[in-house]
């Protein structure tokens, strides 16, 4: 957990500011702001927010209690035809509650500028602008596109979302892929609600907070005016020049480090009732999940599965290899409608039947098969990569569940939904961070999702050089696990002839010949086997009757892939890889060796990160061995220097030359 505190602010520190909300409404378009051509801080952006502005308050009636109301406003620029695209807005809202009503949205004052003639021009967005759609079965989208919008233009717009949810409120975004000049926000929070402010990112928020009176009026059950009043906290946070949030390399999803402004409800504290503690714990969402029936029942009837568990299984005895079997079976079986969830929409029978199936009840049946075959296994709630990572406890933070079994003490994590997968090995996007193993008595416990081993790469090669600098060989590449997988995964629909043209062509023009692959859609547990010949032109220097070579040939890094001046988001490379070549080069008749590259080792200081590199000589023969180990699947971002120099240092070592000289 301690990585992500780096993008987890609890904002502690209240510092007193003047409000300027005030300077900042709707319908305040000046021919300054329409006349500018380029954001004064960003020369590069599309569009910028002029401001966004948020309020939320709470309102009270007999029935519902308090509701949360949460106001936006928003006015935005367009600076080139690339940011004609914020003309559209969306804003989701949940209707997912199971003792609440859905979440209610209308947008409103949605108007663009523009400057015709010297004079301002402003066009509404009728109610044919607007649009509903259904997500999922637990959130709902509302639309708004606004009229007659080019380059030059801006436009506004405000909403309203209503919600008897009070535990957890929208996110405020305070960062977009374009600068926002200003924004503010301000809560109005009854004493009775104590919530924990929770800053996502590395945006300086200034806040301040204060004790008001507050008082709520309502129609009672005689249908008379009532009210009450009460003390409430009023807290304001704002900010300026944020800037675009920008695309980093190895980022596993960019939204775990926008900027944004959380609540999560800790506490309530009615009058002359005890203090109840809200905050949830990841325990207890299991639990709750669990005890849903939508999730229990699918466990509890699986006659339907005997029959063919009995002929699957027959006289076989070992576990591992039931689990084997079962695994190919569902696997081979079941066919992923493309949807992710931890309930099944249809139940695990019908699925079965039909032979398809969301996520859940694909992975379900692998449990429920496993189970009848005597092995114990339990469901594991996951948050895939596109989820996020959750920064607490809420029934939304997972989206997925696969399988754990244990066979001898030892678990084994298994997605059944997906072709490539296999025991051990899950699709790249669940490998985040944490999931949630649900046992049969409800109760839970943390599964860390990192694959504990390496993946590697094995590249054998055998090399002749000419000394016309032509080069001849053999290479084979050995693939497991993850770099397997990924393989798999990536080349699935890639016709032979069209892969070979891209490796001829990220190798140097190569000519490739005698291409073979062993196990890439069959014995997917076993590594990738590529063998092939090779004939290279004009990738060896001759100069002064010396032929110049680089030791990995054409494996050789140029370019270093860390060339940011500075880094804010953690590097994330998703598993554990160990890369190894093995060079055979036997040199041209009537040569000997100058020079070769010096031996180096070279090892971040908790070797998390490891390069060597080892060249030798045998006869006519040339003999080199490289390794790389990335020994962490994710790097703080203050390690980003550290990579950024370690990879630098790889690119110097590998552009060294073995240099050739006549006899």
């Amino acid at each position: 957990m301690s990585l992500y505190r780096v993008i987890i602010t609890i904002l502690l520190v209240c510092v007193f500011i003047k409000s300027e909300a005030q300077n900042y409404q709707l319908g305040k378009v000046t021919k300054a702001e329409l006349e500018q051509k380029v954001h004064p801080k960003d020369s590069s952006a599309a569009a910028a927010i002029l401001f966004k502005k948020g309020r939320t308050y709470f309102s009270y009636n007999k029935d519902a209690g308090f509701t949360a109301n949460h106001v936006c406003e928003v006015k935005i620029k367009i600076y080139k035809k690339e940011g004609l695209n914020w003309a559209n807005q969306k804003v989701k809202f949940y209707i997912g509650y199971e003792k609440l009503n859905s979440d209610q949205l209308d947008f409103s004052d949605a108007v663009t500028y523009n400057l015709e003639n010297g004079s301002i021009v402003k066009t509404k967005l009728e109610n044919q602008g607007t649009f509903k759609n259904k997500i999922n079965n637990y959130w709902k989208e509302k639309t708004i596109t606004l009229p007659n919008v080019k380059v030059g233009s801006i436009i506004e717009y405000r909403y309203v979302l209503k919600s008897e949810n009070i535990v957890k409120f929208p996110d405020f975004d305070i960062q977009y892929d374009i600068p926002v000049d200003y924004f503010y926000y301000k809560t109005e929070l009854p004493e009775y609600y104590v919530y924990k402010p929770i800053l996502v990112g590395y945006i300086h928020v200034d806040a301040e907070a204060k004790m008001v009176n507050g008082s709520q009026t309502y129609d009672n059950q005689y249908g008379q005016t009532a009210g009450f009043t009460y003390k409430q906290i009023d807290s304001f946070y704002s900010g300026k020049d944020i800037p675009a949030l920008k695309q980093e390399p190895f980022v596993d999803n960019m939204e775990n480090y926008r900027g944004c402004i959380k609540h999560e409800l800790e506490r309530v504290r009615y009058p002359e009732q005890p203090v109840k503690d809200y905050a949830m714990t990841w325990e207890g969402v299991a639990s709750t999940i669990f005890k849903d029936e939508k999730f229990a029942k699918e466990f509890k009837d699986t006659k339907f599965l005997v029959d063919d568990i009995n002929r699957l299984l027959a006289n076989v005895e070992s576990p591992n290899e039931r689990l084997k079997i079962i695994f190919g079976y569902v696997q081979n079986r079941m066919n992923w409608n493309e949807i992710c969830d931890y309930y099944p929409e249809k139940g695990v029978v019908k699925a079965y039947i039909d032979q398809t199936g969301n996520v859940a009840e694909i992975n379900f049946i692998l449990i429920d098969m496993l189970r009848l075959a005597g092995i114990e296994t339990n469901p594991v709630l996951v948050s895939t990569i596109e989820n996020g990572l959750p920064v607490y406890p809420t029934r939304t933070g997972f989206n997925y569940v696969i399988a754990a079994a244990e066979i001898d003490g030892k678990q084994i994590l298994l997605d059944a939904s997906h072709k490539f997968t296999s025991p051990n090995i899950l699709p790249l996007n669940v490998l985040n961070w944490k999931g949630r193993l649900i046992k049969n008595d409800g109760t839970s416990q943390e599964i860390n999702l990192d694959p504990p081993n390496q993946s590697k790469e094995i590249f054998n090669l055998l090399a002749k050089i000419d000394g016309a600098g032509k080069i001849d060989g053999q290479l084979r590449i050995q693939r497991s696990d993850y770099d397997a997988y990924h393989f798999r995964v990536e080349n699935n629909t890639k016709t032979q002839d069209k892969y070979l043209e891209k490796i001829e062509e990220q190798l140097g023009n190569l000519s490739i010949s005698n291409y073979k692959i062993e196990n890439q859609k069959a014995n997917i547990k076993d590594p990738i086997v590529e063998t092939f010949d090779f004939t290279s032109n004009g990738q060896l220097e001759i100069i002064g009757g010396k032929i110049f070579v680089n030791p990995l040939l054409f494996f050789t890094r140029r370019k270093n892939p860390f060339n940011q001046e500075e880094r804010k988001m953690p590097l994330y490379f998703g598993y554990k890889n160990a890369e190894r070549f093995n060079l055979n080069i036997q040199i041209p008749e009537g040569y000997e060796i100058e020079s070769m590259p010096k031996p180096v080792k070279i090892s971040s200081e908790d070797k998390q990160i490891v390069y060597t590199l080892n060249c030798s000589v045998d006869g006519d023969k040339v003999q080199i061995i490289s390794t790389k180990e990335i020994n962490n699947s994710i790097f703080a971002a203050e390690g980003y220097e550290m990579l950024k120099d370690f990879f630098q240092k790889i690119i110097v070592n590998q552009n060294q030359k073995i240099v050739l000289k006549k006899k």
